[in-house]
């Protein structure tokens, strides 16, 4: 028998079948495209492969996507339905507070729905992380539910952790980072007539940063695996993962170096819309919990 329930916004970047097969609550954000047709909105609950490739297919030809917040009332609706069907105790992921404050807002729906449900316990962690390092979180969360641990020592389990996920974010093109202001004009210019790649990393306040630069992609891609080598892995949780936006080539070349180099084995996974509005298309990551916080 469960100890708590498990919920989590569509930034975690699970897979449909994921979330149904483990009896999550999941509250989906929204993206628009910004295109010739005006303004489009869409939920971010990508059910097939096809979704994410059409996507960034948009994304290539030149759409401008963007996210946003979860307003109030949408977080209150969540949790008074995970009330109502009779959750008492749950845990709550959502995106980290650097880049959004969507957890304090979450914690405030939660206070709301107790007036009227003064059973109802949801501890609402703030990941530090999004998209796949934030679904490496909910599945921590899964594995210690499925032992029998308690809600609270989940809790503390994955905040006192989730700052030793590392990830090393190999961007292709500087377009998105300066339409999202993480990069000037200018340096977008110089950089893609140099080809340049930035590595992007989430630092000990889970924003995300760059890290370094390396001309060419596969370039940058075995200074990014390198990388590793300044860690140890958590034995509890040593899953490694690659994600990539639209990319599978280049995941493929990251899971074989990491293979060769280290004798890792790897799951590929896709980046959904909230991290690839930013990062663009035919960006890879890789992912994995260490012993170590981040290094900045």
């Amino acid at each position: 028998m469960k100890l708590f329930d498990i919920s989590t916004d569509s930034t975690c970047d699970l897979y449909a079948s994921e979330i149904k097969d483990n009896g999550l609550f999941f509250l989906p954000l929204t993206y628009t495209f910004d295109g010739k047709n005006g303004i489009e909105e869409y939920l971010d609950n990508f059910q097939i492969q096809d979704q994410y490739v059409a996507y960034y297919n948009r994304l290539r030809e030149g759409v401008i996507s963007r996210t946003s917040m979860n307003n109030p009332s949408v977080h209150e609706e969540h949790f008074r339905k995970m009330a109502e069907a009779g959750v008492k105790d749950a845990i709550h992921f959502t995106i980290s507070y650097g880049l959004c404050r969507t957890v304090e807002v979450a914690r405030e729906a939660v206070e709301v729905v107790k007036k009227d449900f003064p059973d109802f316990n949801c501890l609402c962690v703030e990941c530090n992380t999004t998209t796949v390092g934030q679904g490496f979180l909910v599945n921590v969360a899964i594995d210690m539910q499925k032992k029998g641990k308690t809600l609270q020592e989940t809790f503390d389990y994955v905040e006192a952790n989730k700052s030793k996920i590392q990830h090393f974010i190999i961007v292709d093109s500087l377009t998105h980072l300066m339409r999202g202001g993480r990069v000037s004009a200018t340096s977008a210019i110089v950089g893609t007539m140099l080809k340049v790649k930035p590595i992007l990393i989430f630092n000990k306040q889970g924003k995300l940063v760059k890290y370094k630069q390396v001309s060419g992609m596969k370039h940058s891609i075995s200074t990014a695996v390198k990388e590793f080598e300044k860690y140890s892995i958590n034995k509890d949780y040593s899953k490694f993962i690659i994600a990539h936006t639209d990319n599978l080539p280049m995941a493929e070349y990251t899971a074989e170096l990491l293979k060769t180099t280290y004798n890792i084995d790897t799951e590929i996974r896709w980046i959904g819309p909230v991290i690839g509005s930013h990062v663009g298309p035919n960006s890879v990551a890789y992912i994995f919990l260490s012993n170590e916080e981040r290094p900045l």
